[in-house]
């Protein structure tokens, strides 16, 4: 029998087939093994639902249920064990979270982040907050130190679990590190960051200062609210660069607010007062909010809290409810002032240089050196016009402000947690100072009350809080503070409800100054028109009523822009533009066209009135932009020409030009058949990791795709969106209903979901909820759901 050879480069090519088969073949099978491992440390670290664990430092064991929406029910026989379980808990489901809350509330996010943090880490460290927790810590009384405390210990429990099983967070691991011990000052210092991100209104100084030094008077002056006959003008343009002063601080999201209202049972089916309330902030995964439900002889509490805190800042008991939306009051104050040519740490007062307090903040860098850091504090408080480098030689700009004084809010809230009628919630909110809120109240005995709450300084004439004020002139210091028993307060009004929505709580007969800075309208006026002339009202209309879409701005100034655009030259495709908002309902809804047309003619009608005018970085110290140009837009209809449109060529052109081009640019985005646009096409929420911004582990972090959603900024469901891209990353944090007939039950939206580990079923099953209005039912008595028992050494 012949044998047949492959001939010699054959053999060598299926050898080497064979060899890169068995490379491949191991290849993958390492590649496989690592993903296994990876799969299976991924997964070790999800959160222990089930079982048994054992915590030292409890005194009695405690039963965690977890319901079907992730929310832990936690039931313990003392205080201390309450406290101790609620951050063991937390940490488990948000560890990662609160550690950068702390890090970005502390100016410490370079240790972890590297330079790329550096300037933001300066602004905070410039700021102070973690330096006001450290003085508020001081004020607390013993019993809250010990809650504090007993929180701090069940964290610190979880990350000593976490390191022995070996079951660190992988968030920690990408970003080279494990967290630091927690301490109640953690606590405080993310406390006094949603101070921060609820704000005040130095931007808006500091860009009315920037407008009187860049435009003629008549001209800035039409974008201020008012303005003091005996406003400073001393400094220049070149002795104090507004732009350059504040490059790169952070500023809060302009549309930071809420809705809520409470309406008496002589307007409800059931009898009883119905509570609603939905926070506006930041949307991301983690929710900002954490749901939990506290039970002890002491507390029987169900609501909802930052992860990092302990207690429940906003929900109810067995006996009363609770919401609120952010007052906005002006409580920071820019003052000017003026340094010292011989010692730049010295600061003119009453004609005398006064020492102001150096101290140093030297700021570690991941993979890089220590950068030395210096804050100077005068009487007012911290320069914060140097954090970018110094931009003024002889001058500067300092901040007064509320929350940077000793604050005492984790006092209040552990005894409004405890509270069980409108006396003893209203004694618990003496202790609430910053951020000043809109608290509405509902009790099991039928009272419903409203305070706008907080520490809210005092000005001779409000005219003052316009402008950064001289800070050498004892006249121009604070004149201390509202007295308590003389806040904005209403309880059982013959209306029936009371509503807020950051507009403006107080008439022209309200003896001291709130605020210059009020909300549009609109929210408040939709609420307001759906509550007041309607009786039998249920939970199910109040859940209605939070998704409602109504754009009551749309509704003003459509038929206003219709009147004056003109008509001659309208191309076929913005004729047929025109006709859908002709026919249009003012809803912003999710398929419609019409909200798109609408809302990018007035965006591109605004960026033709400011942008060339301004930077981006000042238009971001803009705030009320929107209210501003709805009084200039109401000018122009009443047959007044404003400056700022006239240089525009005048109303009518200016319509005629934003519509053009709103129309072309919606063209090329989404096609010529302008009946098929849709709002949601363009307007989508997305609820963004904070990690996601690596790009490979975007689809991990943040899952799906962005959802087409209905609202707006100025719809009661409020979803505000990013101009260019259309991206939602701003609105209702948390939703929540509660009907004073049970107080055992209460309705809830936290979107995108309960846990922070990608792998939970729990990590995002809440966003179509919160696209849809998909409420979930936590109660308070009889809740089921996979049982941990912690139990003590």
């Amino acid at each position: 029998m012949e044998v047949v050879r492959q001939p010699r480069r054959e053999r060598k090519l299926k050898r080497w087939h064979i060899i890169t088969l068995s490379i491949i073949g191991v290849s993958l099978l390492a590649s496989v093994s690592i993903l296994i491992f990876v799969n299976a440390y991924i997964n070790k670290s999800l959160a222990q639902i089930e079982g048994e664990l054992t915590i030292g430092g409890l005194r009695a064991p405690v039963e965690v249920v977890r319901d079907a929406d992730g929310v832990p029910h936690i039931k313990a026989e003392n205080e201390h064990d309450l406290f101790l379980a609620q951050g063991y808990v937390q940490a488990q489901d948000r560890m990662f979270q609160m550690d950068l809350a702390r890090r970005q509330a502390s100016g410490r996010l370079s240790e972890v982040a590297g330079e790329a943090a550096l300037e933001q880490d300066k602004y905070f460290r410039t700021l102070g907050l973690r330096r006001a927790a450290e003085k508020s810590y001081k004020t607390y009384s013993e019993e809250a130190k010990q809650i504090m405390e007993w929180y701090a210990d069940g964290v610190n429990a979880y990350m000593q679990h976490a390191e022995e099983t070996n079951s660190t967070r992988p968030e920690f691991i990408l970003m080279g590190g494990k967290p630091e011990p927690w301490t109640p000052i953690d606590s405080l210092t993310i406390g006094k960051y949603m101070a921060f991100d609820l704000g005040g209104h130095w931007e808006r100084q500091a860009f009315n200062y920037h407008l009187l030094q860049s435009f003629p008077k008549e001209k800035a002056l039409e974008l201020f609210h008012s303005y003091p006959s005996d406003a400073p003008t001393v400094l220049t343009k070149n002795e104090m660069d507004i732009e350059n002063s504040f490059s790169g601080a952070v500023i809060p999201h302009p549309f930071n607010g809420s809705n809520n209202w409470v309406v008496s049972g002589k307007k409800t089916k059931s009898g009883e007062p119905l509570l609603a309330d939905d926070p506006h902030l930041g949307l991301a995964t983690p929710s900002i909010w954490y749901q939990m439900h506290l039970e002890s002889p002491e507390y029987n509490v169900s609501g909802v809290i930052f992860a990092g805190i302990p207690g429940i800042i906003l929900g109810h008991n067995n006996q009363i409810a609770w919401g609120v939306t952010n007052t906005g009051p002006d409580v920071q104050q820019l003052y000017l002032e003026k340094r010292n040519p011989d010692n730049p740490d010295k600061y003119l007062f009453e004609g005398e240089w006064e020492q102001a307090k150096v101290i140093q903040e030297p700021i570690k860098v991941k993979d890089g050196e220590t950068v030395p850091y210096e804050v100077i504090e005068t009487r007012h408080g911290p320069i914060i016009s140097d954090f970018a480098g110094r931009s003024g030689k002889d001058n500067a700009m300092s901040l007064r402000w509320t929350a940077l004084d000793a604050s005492t809010e984790l006092e209040a809230i552990l005894e409004i947690n405890r509270a069980s009628n409108w006396e003893e919630f209203e004694k618990g909110l003496e202790k609430f100072l910053v951020p000043a809120q809109n608290f509405v109240f509902a009790a099991k005995d039928g009272t419903i009350a409203y305070k706008a709450n907080g520490k809210i300084p005092i000005y001779e004439e409000g005219d003052q809080a316009l402008l950064p004020l001289e800070g050498w002139i004892k006249e121009n210091e604070w004149k201390g503070f509202i007295p308590f028993d003389e806040l904005p307060t209403t309880v059982n009004p013959d209306e029936g409800f009371i509503a807020t929505a950051n507009n403006k709580v107080v008439s022209e007969s309200y003896p001291y100054h709130i605020s210059n800075n009020w909300a549009q309208p609109y929210r408040y006026m939709r609420i307001a028109e759906q509550l007041k002339d309607r009786d039998n009202l249920t939970a199910q209309d109040m859940k209605e009523l939070q998704m409602d879409q109504m754009n009551l701005r749309a509704r003003e100034f459509v038929p206003i822009f219709l009147e004056h655009l003109p008509k001659e030259n309208l191309t076929d495709k913005q004729k047929r533009a025109v006709a859908l908002l002709k026919r249009w309902n003012y809803e912003d809804n999710v398929d419609g066209a019409a909200p798109l047309v609408y809302h990018k003619w007035i965006q591109t009608f605004t960026e033709r009135l400011y942008e060339e005018a301004f930077s981006e970085e000042m238009l971001a110290m803009f705030k009320g932009q929107g209210q501003t140009t709805d009084e200039l837009i109401r000018k122009a209809d009443q047959g007044e020409t404003p400056i700022w449109i006239k240089e525009q060529g005048g109303f009518n052109q200016l319509l005629e030009a934003s519509l053009a081009q709103s129309v072309s640019d919606l063209s090329d985005r989404f096609g010529e058949q302008v009946e098929e646009w849709k709002w949601g096409a363009y307007h989508r929420v997305t609820f963004d990791h904070p990690l996601s911004s690596i790009s490979f582990l975007e689809r991990f972090f943040n899952g799906e795709d962005p959802i087409p959603v209905g609202g707006s900024r100025v719809t009661v469901m409020a979803a505000s969106y990013n101009n260019e891209s259309g991206l939602v990353r701003h609105g209702a944090s948390w939703r929540f209903v509660v009907d004073a007939k049970d107080f055992s039950k209460a309705s809830h939206i936290v979107g995108p979901g309960q846990a922070g580990h990608f792998r939970s079923d729990w990590y995002h099953d809440q966003r179509d909820d919160w696209v849809e209005g998909g409420y979930h039912t936590t109660v308070t008595e009889g809740y089921e759901g996979a049982k941990l028992v912690l139990k003590p050494e």
